[in-house]
């Protein structure tokens, strides 16, 4: 299948950086169709599916089963058809089992954890996490070449993914204990930092997951 990364607009925030870094790795991967979209039926076209998100986890899974079809068509398209996947930021807490911010609310349970409010172990860490922070490196995989412990990603975030199984974790950042970055199993991914705001490591990032088949 030819590339073509759908990036899905739900509503929750802006996506035009997104789609500039997508657009941008796809053309030096030698060309590909970037769509941002909020039609559940683009999916089923899509070599590779990205779920961004800003805000509260409540307000985001709720605009997410808001658009009709796009939960069934997610799950249709990612786990019944194992196509690449990246959720980024809240798309990718959305991935656990439930999130802890304000109410308890049930995530897609694609990967099991639970996303709770950072509580750092220095008292004089602020929360939210916002701002660089270096990268640690858990365990390699194919959208980690070229990326090593010590680069920097953008992070902004008061919560933060306990995955449930360590094996998941792929990477992590230290700010009063360990928070999860990048997380995945099988064709799904998803990374805590944004990587269109994180300059190179993130760039590199994205194109490597373009060019991923798992």
């Amino acid at each position: 299948m030819a590339l073509r990364a759908v990036i899905v607009d739900y509503d929750t925030g802006n996506l035009h950086s997104a789609e500039k870094a997508f657009q941008r790795m796809a053309a030096e991967l030698g060309g590909g169709d970037v769509v941002v979209t909020s039609d559940p039926a683009a999916l089923r076209g899509a070599s590779h599916i990205v779920l961004p998100g800003d805000g509260a986890f409540p307000a985001c899974m709720r605009a997410l089963e808001s658009v009709r079809g796009l939960r069934a068509a997610l799950e249709t398209e990612v786990i019944g058809r194992g196509k690449p996947f990246l959720g980024i930021c809240v798309g990718m807490q959305l991935l656990a089992d439930r999130g802890l911010e304000y109410d308890e609310t049930p995530g897609l349970g694609w990967i099991g954890g639970e996303v709770v409010r950072i509580a750092p172990d220095d008292p004089g860490l602020k929360v939210p996490h916002m701002g660089w922070n270096d990268l640690v490196v858990d365990r390699s995989h194919p959208v980690l070449e070229g990326i090593a412990t010590g680069d920097h990603a953008y992070f902004v975030h008061s919560y933060h993914f306990a995955v449930a199984n360590p094996a998941r974790l792929l990477a992590h950042a230290e700010y009063g204990g360990v928070r999860a970055a990048i997380i995945g199993r099988d064709n799904i991914l998803g990374t805590q930092f944004h990587p269109e705001k994180s300059q190179a490591a993130g760039l590199r990032l994205i194109g490597n997951f373009l060019r991923w088949q798992p």
